[in-house]
């Protein structure tokens, strides 16, 4: 589409990466459910693997419907190119493996999703990469922190699950003035609230099995790079980017790819070694989710906001953290970095402690008690339990989870439902 980026974001929600095909005229990109593809002839064959021509080869590697997908998000999250992947932990993966080598570190904010943590601490580690985990709110803890070994900077918008939003762009600055890339997840904020490369952020990652598919029926996750960092000045430290590559004949992906070199990088060396690619059917499914994503954010942040505004007045309720009410220590940070509305994620605090907020869970019958956010319908689960019981308590209350939270993912249905559910339940 020409002059897609003149388009609003919206009309980019639904057109960008669609029909019609140009082999049959369908209006749906259609679903290309094929493992490989034929070559015209060796010559092409030969370029094609030798990442001189970018037609397809495999479907490990890149396939038209997929390609759809990842143009679509590429350019709704602000990015110059995009690597669609089986799940969000996939696209941090395929990030890490080209970004950070045995003997790097990576500096993290301390609040993250659980899954993230357990990647960093335990995954990671296993490949020599150091983790440091640090104050998130605090630039200078990032600063301290970051040295020669830095291979990135990663926080996320908002935070899993203190919903704590950072300073972004005191972050960006402290890790560009250090040589060093900014990563973020932007699960929780999705690009209809927030576009991270707007503040600072040179990748983004999210996992698209959230919000952005928004059904609760499709894993997925998407890497994007907005090519702002310049990796070609620090081959030494990124040789899988910026020096001449020995998987494939000392190719350079900054020469041969620009601004789109990490993102080629993840995906040759990444999605095609580590087989974490996303599959035709389910891109085609994520991208009928995209086509709604701003409507449903709306509403997402609107039944949040009443939600928040109801629990605060409950005696059961000891606390309320969400970014939309002007008492969260970060409702300024969010307010500049946020647009359109606060995110669809609650956490809260019960006066029963530990055992009343698993009780909780148990006891509601519109929200649903399973392990997942960002589904149309709301969900709630206990993290101290579930999604960061790998953690100590130490770690888990350094990451905003205390014994007494429980995390709601606010859905779309009719708000007075979900507050009287919620209301028999407490």
């Amino acid at each position: 589409m020409n002059n897609e980026e003149q388009l609003g974001f919206g009309t980019r929600c639904l057109h960008v990466g669609q029909g019609p095909d140009p082999a049959t005229g369908a209006a749906a990109p259609p679903i290309y459910q094929t493992s490989s593809y034929e070559f015209p002839d060796a010559d092409t064959a030969a370029a094609r693997y030798a990442l001189e021509d970018e037609g397809n080869v495999y479907s490990r590697i890149s396939n038209p419907t997929v390609r759809a997908l990842e143009r679509r998000l590429a350019s709704i999250e602000g990015g110059v190119d995009a690597l669609a992947t089986a799940s969000g932990m996939a696209a941090l993966d395929a990030a890490t493996l080209v970004l950070a080598s045995a003997g790097d570190n990576v500096v993290c904010a301390a609040s993250v999703y659980g899954g993230t943590h357990a990647y960093l601490s335990h995954t990671a580690s296993r490949r020599g990469i150091e983790v440091r985990f640090v104050d998130t709110l605090d630039p200078a803890a990032y600063a301290e922190a970051i040295d020669e070994d830095t291979a990135y900077v990663h926080c996320e918008t908002i935070a899993n699950p203190a919903l704590v939003t950072p300073p972004l762009e005191a972050i960006a600055d402290v890790a560009h003035e250090r040589n060093t890339p900014l990563f973020i997840d932007n699960t929780f904020g999705t690009p209809a609230l927030c576009r991270p490369f707007e503040h600072g952020a040179d990748i983004v990652w999210e996992s698209t099995t959230k919000w952005i598919h928004g059904s609760g029926t499709t894993l997925g996750g998407v890497l994007v790079g907005d090519g702002s960092f310049p990796f070609d000045a620090h081959p030494e430290k990124y040789p899988e980017i910026a020096a001449p590559n020995p998987a494939f004949d000392g190719v350079t992906f900054t020469e041969r790819f620009g601004d789109r070199a990490l993102v080629a990088a993840a995906r040759q060396r990444g999605a095609r070694s580590l087989g974490d690619q996303q599959s035709p059917f389910d891109a085609w499914v994520t991208m009928q989710g995209v086509e709604t994503l701003p409507l449903r954010m709306e509403r997402h942040c609107e039944n949040a906001m009443a939600v928040a505004e109801h629990l605060v007045e409950h005696p059961a309720v000891s606390r309320v953290d969400y970014p939309g009410l002007g008492t969260h220590e970060t409702h300024d940070l969010a307010s500049t970095y946020l647009e359109g509305g606060y995110g669809g994620m609650i956490a809260f605090g019960l006066e029963g402690g530990y055992d009343a907020a698993k009780r909780l869970c148990e006891d509601t019958e519109i929200a649903t008690f399973l392990a997942n956010i960002g589904d149309a319908r709301t969900l709630v689960v206990h993290p101290a339990s579930t999604t960061h019981a790998q953690l100590s308590e130490a770690e888990q209350r350094a990451a905003g989870v205390a014994p007494e939270t429980v995390r709601l993912s606010v859905g779309i249905e009719d708000i007075e439902d979900v507050l009287a559910d919620l209301d028999e339940a407490l």
